[in-house]
């Protein structure tokens, strides 16, 4: 077995693995192209009106695939969003985890599911999709995500994803080819990159497209936060519940920290920038997380075809000082792209008119994001106006891939190599045991230094 960290820049595309077991991926098409496919300029300035709630409608019942804390909070949101919306059938891989989703649902929302609608297995997936729901919410682990997308599709059912879709290139460019079906097959899927469901997001970033304060020139982008939760392994145990149980710290069920949380300031980036990088270049490390095989912190610089240059820098580690920042540099000033317009002596030029607390009938108000995407889900449904940003979600999750796998090996990346690399993590099959070729073992950049 190899780890990222084991691959020269172009050998990796050869590798037989990186952080677990390698599929076979000649059935995903590859792709050469390092931009996104060009968008109607005019329409990218022109704001979509964002509901306060789904228009009503026949029943749409849906089904949660991944019964942890997002997806139960998924649940609800998706109950929140409109009138006559009904969560119908459950599935996870842990009877404790559906079984707390389920408690849940009944106490805060008054939903009952019945038993026949709970599945427990690797193949629950399978039987929500199955069980005659319309609409599926897949907030598994990433590693299952893009299995799930596809199978989802298959059976012509509309999507929410949850972020990021995929760990590895072979698990984006499956998503990808799934989502070029579901456009044909009118099918909508939104994803939990929430900031794209943001009215202070959308309208700071409609100026700066705009041109008030210049061309883009670059971009800041930084999270910095606490260590994110951990499980200690049980002596009852197997490899695979141990890893399923403490996902957030196993590269191949989350894809690191800067893949499965970085993933939202990095969208905000990409949202801006329009394609995607030519290059990454960066390095990270690892000095107190205590399970798992990731890393604390990143460092990613990514080049643009026109010059441009962006930073992207996330870490989790307690005791340090924490916060955000999500800056767009341009010619005349730069933008906070949470709701503010700079120009270069720091004054602020524009400001997000947000709403008083409380007054929702403000044309300002911000509604709760992970309550928004599912009214845009849900309208799009029910009034035939399909949606789908299956697209630009694949491509930011790669280029975060791209960022973890440049830190991992001391290695440039482009974007071609990236996107046509043959890299699959996790194992080949699903039991409840033993776990082959993932040692919980740190990535190493580089070579030990020698006298």
């Amino acid at each position: 077995m190899k780890n990222d960290n084991s691959l020269s820049r172009r050998s990796f595309l050869k590798s037989s693995a990186v952080m677990g077991s390698i599929g076979i991926a000649g059935s995903i098409p590859l792709l050469n192209s390092c931009s996104s496919p060009k968008k109607d300029k005019k329409a990218e300035l022109t704001l979509p009106v964002l509901l306060d709630q789904a228009p009503d409608g026949k029943p749409l019942k849906a089904g949660l695939i991944g019964c942890g804390g997002r997806g139960t909070g998924a649940a609800m949101d998706f109950l929140d969003a409109g009138p006559n919306l009904q969560i119908v059938a459950l599935g996870d891989v842990f009877q404790d985890q559906l079984n707390n989703c389920r408690e849940i649902l009944k106490k805060e929302r008054n939903v009952d599911i019945p038993d026949e609608n709970c599945f427990i297995g690797f193949d629950s997936y399978e039987k929500v999709i199955d069980s005659g729901v319309d609409v599926v919410l897949l907030c598994t682990p990433p590693h299952f995500r893009p299995a799930h997308v596809e199978a989802a599709v298959n059976a012509q059912k509309h999507i929410f994803m949850e972020k990021p879709i995929a760990v590895d290139p072979f698990g984006v460019r499956k998503v990808l080819a799934a989502v070029k079906r579901a456009k044909t097959l009118n099918l909508n899927i939104i994803s939990g990159t929430i900031r794209r469901s943001q009215k202070d997001y959308m309208e700071t970033r409609r100026r700066v497209l705009s041109g008030e304060i210049g061309d883009i020139t670059g971009a800041n982008i930084i999270r910095n936060g606490g260590a994110l939760w951990f499980r200690s392994r049980r002596p009852e145990w197997t490899d695979m519940e141990y890893m399923l149980r403490n996902w957030v710290n196993f590269c191949w069920l989350s894809g690191d920290h800067i893949v499965e949380q970085f993933i939202h300031e990095v969208d905000v980036m990409n949202w801006y920038m329009g394609k995607n990088p030519v290059k990454a270049t960066g390095w990270g490390g690892r000095q107190r997380r205590v399970t798992g095989d990731q890393y604390d912190f990143f460092s990613v610089e990514y080049l643009y075809d026109n010059g441009v240059r962006t930073h992207c820098a996330a870490r989790q580690i307690d005791g340090c000082t924490n916060g955000k920042v999500e800056q767009i540099n341009c010619t005349n000033g730069y933008a906070d792209a949470a709701g503010k317009l700079y120009d270069y002596n720091g004054n602020v030029i524009w400001e997000y008119p947000k709403a008083a607390e409380g007054d929702t009938q403000s044309e300002w108000a911000v509604k709760n994001p992970f309550v928004q995407e599912h009214i845009n889900l849900v309208s799009a449904i029910r009034s035939g106006n399909t949606i789908n940003d299956g697209e630009d979600q694949a491509y930011s999750t790669l280029v975060t891939i791209m960022g973890r796998i440049v830190a991992y090996t001391g290695k440039d990346i482009t974007w071609d190599e990236i996107m046509n690399a043959d890299i699959y993590l996790g194992p080949k099959t699903y039991v409840m045991g033993k776990v082959e070729g993932i040692p919980e073992t740190i990535p190493l950049a580089g070579v030990a230094h020698k006298e």
